[in-house]
């Protein structure tokens, strides 16, 4: 009997994650199904219910629903806290567990599809809201040195005090300012608006690798990087990185991503 699995946001039209996962069944020979499924804004957790009373394996969840499924879950995964929000449902019985596997995915496109072992690396991590909480303890669990960045430098320096015991700190923009990072990833959604990012000139260090979440477009930061002589990707292997941890914490294979990237990519 096929397993069934969907994507849950609003909206949700455009999401890539049913052809995603469909070439990773494929690949694999796994007899599965993945559509997309909008939810009414105020009808997340209705939707969780059904699902479950039709007998799905299990979801993922895209914006705006992330901290419902947070609330949602009975069980908590350690990424999943640490990012207060949850983007992978797992049903099992009574249970609802809840994950993230955003950062995980953003480790392994950086390290395996760009080369970049992050272990005793600098990292810049711009911005300190919801993306930027899904991958602080991904990041910091390679042994990398982590810094935070936002215009309301309070809220870096918030999330850098929910790791007390890690190579980690949080401020302004302007503190950055004669500091070089061996890796900058920009985490805010200014791509969005093509809003320029106060970031001070030679804040990449010889050979730096700029990482920009987005993917689609030429943002703002990725111009201001290729000028100061960075390396720049965008976030398309990470959105293929996080459905595989995804597939692989439902189904116990992991699907290689690599023709399944490629192929992303000549469909943009």
């Amino acid at each position: 009997m096929t397993d069934r699995y969907a994507v849950i946001g609003n909206p949700i039209s455009h999401s890539k994650s049913p052809l995603i996962h469909k070439l990773f069944a494929e690949q694999i020979g796994q007899d599965i199904s993945y559509e997309a499924i909008a939810a009414p804004l105020e009808g997340f957790a209705a939707t969780i219910d059904r699902l479950r009373s039709e007998g799905y394996k299990g979801c993922n969840v895209t914006v705006p629903f992330k901290f419902d499924a947070f609330n949602c879950a009975t069980e908590l995964s350690e990424r999943a806290k640490a990012a207060q929000a949850v983007n992978t449902l797992i049903f099992e019985g009574d249970k609802i567990i809840g994950d993230n596997t955003d950062g995980a995915g953003l480790v392994r496109d950086i390290e395996y599809n760009h080369g970049v072992m992050l272990k005793g690396m600098r990292v810049l991590l711009m911005g300190a809201g919801g993306a930027s909480y899904g991958v602080a303890l991904p990041l910091l669990t390679t042994g990398a040195s982590l810094a935070i960045a936002n215009r309301t430098a309070s809220r870096a320096v918030e999330l850098a005090m929910k790791f007390p015991d890690a190579a980690i700190r949080g401020g302004s923009y302007a503190e950055l300012e004669g500091l070089q990072f061996d890796v900058v990833i920009n985490a805010t959604s200014a791509g969005l608006t093509d809003s320029e990012i106060p970031l001070p000139t030679g804040i990449f260090a010889p050979g730096a690798l700029a990482y920009d979440m987005m993917y689609g477009r030429e943002t703002p930061f990725m111009k201001f990087a290729r000028q100061q002589g960075a390396r720049v990707a965008d976030g398309l292997g990470m959105l293929v990185e996080q459905a595989a941890e995804a597939f692989y914490i439902w189904r116990g294979v992991r699907p290689e991503t690599a023709p399944v990237i490629a192929k992303l990519r000549t469909l943009q």
